[in-house]
């Protein structure tokens, strides 16, 4: 592996793990209040974004380079509302989409290929990650202050569960 593309593979497991530690900050949150199943729905993404984290961590590893593991940003820890922590997980969720574009712009760059297929999983897992937060927020808007609709979400959102992919 090229030292550009390894810089770049690291800096990403970094961003990732800022990820998982985002949503266990935001999993905190909404334990203190008392919106338990918004708490396991970020509980689940806490270990996708860990699970990130890992399989970049272990492809570095597969192609001879060095994983190297920097500082983790601490995260906000408090959101006025569940609309405004999933607007900006939303928001967070583009970003990072655009940290996997850039990195598939480094790979392009050092014609790394194997990088390149790698990378397509995260493209299409970014799709998915943007749409679920997207379809969340929308719904929060709809159910506005609508006590009832808050507490039918947090009971849905409850259900999930982190599954491990079965192609790693």
């Amino acid at each position: 592996m090229k030292k550009e593309m390894e810089k770049a593979f690291n800096k990403q497991v970094n961003a990732e793990l800022y990820s998982s530690y985002l949503y266990l900050s935001m999993e905190s949150y909404f334990q203190s209040i008392s919106l338990s199943g918004f708490a396991a729905w970020m509980r689940a993404q806490v270990q996708e974004e860990m699970f990130h984290g890992i399989k970049m961590y272990n492809y570095i590893h597969e192609r001879g380079g060095k994983a190297k593991l920097e500082a983790i940003a601490k995260p906000e820890e408090k959101w006025e509302s569940p609309l405004l922590a999933f607007e900006h997980i939303l928001a967070h969720e583009q970003h990072v989409t655009s940290l996997i574009n850039n990195l598939i712009d480094v790979a392009q760059d050092v014609r790394d290929h194997a990088a390149k297929a790698f990378l397509d999983w995260f493209i299409t897992e970014q799709v998915e990650e943007e749409a679920s937060a997207g379809q969340i927020v929308d719904r929060l808007r709809l159910i506005g202050n609508d006590s009832s609709g808050l507490f039918f979400l947090d009971s849905e959102l409850g259900k999930r569960v982190f599954v491990m992919p079965v192609k790693q």
